[in-house]
């Protein structure tokens, strides 16, 4: 094991991001004279994006395009003086983008995509049927519901839904839900969660904004407490580099049975308060949970091919 931030000795390391000196998003950097510890970390986490980029055919005119418009949007939005709206000029000095392409980007209107009803809808069945006591069995597991209210009553398929929205039909969420594998009917005619949360596996449009969401909040997150913010956000891992396929399977597993412990533990009080203690009037606000694995082979050094990033480790039998 490699320690990290510091931190000696074999025991876990807990990471979190670091805070830049001077509690400032500026910390007196000039535009142009970025540290090269911020550089270091951009490459690092550039490199993934890039992955899925080349991937999915979009290239890099394409990227700076789109960088260029988010670059303008987030300085006139976010770095204002005194509450006034920035002018042309000052966006040209933060950003770098020429005055010329900042009055043409700031003319245009790029709305973000956002869910689509179903998703929404779909979501919010997934959440109470993983929080809501009525629809889980003695263990906490959620239960394989009835399709129809004749069969099942209260805990069936379409009383959940009817509980979440009288508007839609259950026939129609129910079709949906399949259509991105979420849930799935066995030969009782009952419907089963396949997923340990609403985690479209077929449907590339939902998976892309979920990947957006969750991902937006967390680089949010870690880029609150690199500048200083306060209050600090939670946001730490644990690493290791020392271990072989097998212990990486086995981490994997009981990670996962811990992290959705947590994860419907929280998802659990989250409905509760929504119900019990409703925000005021400007007041209403949101939050995210989010928690992550990834393995892949250490690139070694000493004349050992490297392997290719982003590779799982190869398949392991588990030890007995």
């Amino acid at each position: 094991m490699r320690p990290v931030d510091g931190l000696p000795g074999q025991g876990v390391c807990v990471q979190s991001t670091m805070t830049l000196p001077n509690g400032s998003a500026d910390s007196g950097v000039l535009p142009g004279r970025p540290r090269d510890s911020v550089v270091a970390a951009l490459r690092r986490l550039l490199r993934p994006l890039v992955r899925l980029l080349v991937g999915q055919g979009i290239t890099y005119p394409f990227l700076a395009d789109l960088l260029k418009s988010v670059y303008v949007e987030t300085a006139a939005s976010e770095f204002t003086v005194g509450g006034k709206l920035a002018t042309d000029s000052r966006l040209t000095l933060l950003t770098g983008v020429h005055r010329k392409d900042i009055r043409r980007l700031r003319r245009e209107t790029r709305p973000d995509a956002g869910p689509t009803p179903s998703m929404t809808l779909g979501t919010q069945i997934v959440a109470r049927w993983l929080g809501d006591p009525s629809y889980q069995d003695r263990n906490g597991t959620p239960r394989a519901l009835p399709r129809t209210p004749s069969k099942g009553g209260a805990v069936s398929f379409a009383a959940l839904v009817e509980r979440v929205s009288k508007n839609v039909r259950p026939r129609s969420v129910l079709d949906e839900l399949l259509r991105l594998g979420v849930v799935e009917v066995d030969i009782d005619d009952n419907v089963r969660l396949v997923t340990s949360g609403f985690v479209p596996g077929k449907e590339m449009d939902a998976k892309s904004f979920y990947f957006g969401e969750a991902l937006h909040d967390h680089l949010a997150a870690g880029v609150h407490n690199l500048i200083g913010a306060k209050p600090a956000w939670l946001e730490r891992s644990v690493y290791y580099d020392e271990l072989s396929p097998a212990a990486v399977t086995e981490l994997q597993g009981k990670s996962e049975r811990l992290a959705m412990e947590v994860l419907q533990e929280i998802n659990r009080d989250g409905m509760a308060l929504e119900a019990n203690d409703p925000p005021s009037p400007g007041e209403r606000m949101r939050m995210r949970l989010g928690v992550f694995y990834y393995a892949e082979p250490v690139v070694e050094t000493a004349g050992v091919p490297a392997a290719k990033p982003g590779t799982a480790p190869p398949k392991t039998r588990k030890k007995k």
